[in-house]
């Protein structure tokens, strides 16, 4: 049924873990890759570090030979690379009901892989955007804000001393400037705070 596949890939393997059928999306595929596949450990095909999670799924196969199991599985491009694969792993039983291979079934994901991976990039990004705003916001708040204020506190003082009418008048506009400037600062602290 799925031998002419376009999008599916169907393996078996035997006990020994060497391919004994695939599909014609799997030799047109990974067979350009690796030569002729039946015959061949199955591990010829896929990333080193994936042959434990092969190993792992086809246990559980054999414990629970009714169920089926998930495995994500990077296989090689032919081009130095990778592609994502979904699998869904099965115990094949002889007339014994003895364990005689796994049947495997699956398809491409490198798509969503990719879009997943520039998600996660995303989302990463945003959180390190996040601590940066939150650190402006802090700065602003406690360091910045902390000499605008003992100015401002000092020029109030300024204010209420008897002087000279015209340094009181420089001294109300740089009151009045310094008001101004921890009005931005705070402006700018609550929409950090905000978004």
């Amino acid at each position: 049924m799925f031998e002419n596949s376009n999008l599916f890939y169907i393996i078996t393997t035997n006990m020994e873990g060497n391919y004994t059928y695939i599909n014609n999306r799997y030799k047109k595929v990974f067979g350009e890759i690796h030569g002729k596949v039946v015959g061949q450990p199955y591990h010829i095909t896929m990333h080193p570090d994936d042959s434990s999670i092969c190993e792992s799924v086809s246990k559980k196969c054999f414990e629970y030979p009714n169920r089926v199991f998930p495995a994500t599985i990077r296989k090689h491009d032919g081009k130095g690379g990778y592609v994502f694969t979904q699998w869904e792993y099965k115990a094949i039983l002889n007339d014994d009901q003895e364990p005689a291979g796994i049947f495997c079934f699956g398809y491409d994901i490198t798509k969503f892989q990719n879009t997943s991976n520039q998600l996660s990039d995303a989302l990463q990004t945003l959180d390190r955007q996040e601590d940066i705003l939150t650190d402006i916001a802090y700065n602003q708040s406690h360091i910045i804000r902390k000499p605008v204020a003992n100015i401002l506190g000092l020029g109030l003082v300024l204010e209420n001393m008897d002087m000279d009418p015209s340094l009181k008048s420089l001294i109300n506009m740089l009151v009045e400037s310094t008001h101004e400037l921890d009005l931005a600062i705070k402006d700018i602290v609550d929409k950090a705070n905000n978004l």
